[in-house]
């Protein structure tokens, strides 16, 4: 069998697609979009945001969850 050459489209960062600059920690609606099923955050590699906004998104989601606007575990 030969393989066929896929090219796949790389998805952008979330944040730089939309020309968000500061990931704001009581937006709880952008940061529910970055956690799993079981309230843990998701990685790089899946959630396809870059480094730089990956580093700022983990403090908005850990400020977030001190401030009780976001769950440490789901039920």
């Amino acid at each position: 069998m030969k393989k066929k050459n896929i090219v796949q489209k790389q998805k952008q960062c979330y944040f730089c697609y939309n020309n968000i600059q500061d990931v704001d920690y009581k937006d709880v609606a952008i940061l529910r979009r970055f956690l799993s099923s079981f309230a843990k955050i998701v990685p790089r590699k899946r959630s396809k945001v870059c480094m730089k906004h990956q580093r700022t998104l983990n403090t908005a989601i850990k400020r977030a969850r001190v401030m009780a606007l976001l769950p440490f575990v789901q039920k």
